[in-house]
């Protein structure tokens, strides 16, 4: 097994023009410094299938936003078992469920409309 690791890495590394392990550096972590930015990172961990765009085209789109999801979403919906999840630091800060998910959209169309504008050549 170590063997197949190391030269997939060694042809990994010489396509990519790259050295050192595959799966090494900080991945690109990013420290949270404010209940802002929390917020919205917790948006984007609840939704990521949605912010890429995984899935079917039903999980794509934006007002569909109780298709099954591969990520947190249904436990922070309350659609799923509970115990894999601390909500509580998030969804406390709104008054219910349904106030987080209309935020949670919020944000998502936000995403999408960056993703779009970095994309576009001007």
């Amino acid at each position: 097994m170590q063997r197949l690791g190391t030269g997939y890495s060694k042809y990994f590394n010489n396509k990519h023009e790259r050295s050192g392990g595959l799966f090494e550096g900080k991945f690109q972590a990013v420290h949270i410094d404010s209940n802002e930015y929390l917020l919205h990172a917790s948006v984007y961990v609840n939704l990521n299938d949605r912010v890429h765009g995984f899935g079917s085209k039903a999980s794509k789109s934006l007002g569909k936003m109780l298709i099954k999801s591969r990520s947190s979403w249904d436990e922070y919906m309350g659609n799923a078992k509970e115990g894999f999840c601390t909500k509580d630091n998030i969804l406390g800060q709104f008054k219910n469920v349904k106030e987080y998910k209309t935020y949670a959209g919020n944000v998502l169309v936000g995403i999408h409309e960056r993703k779009f504008l970095a994309q576009e050549k001007f």
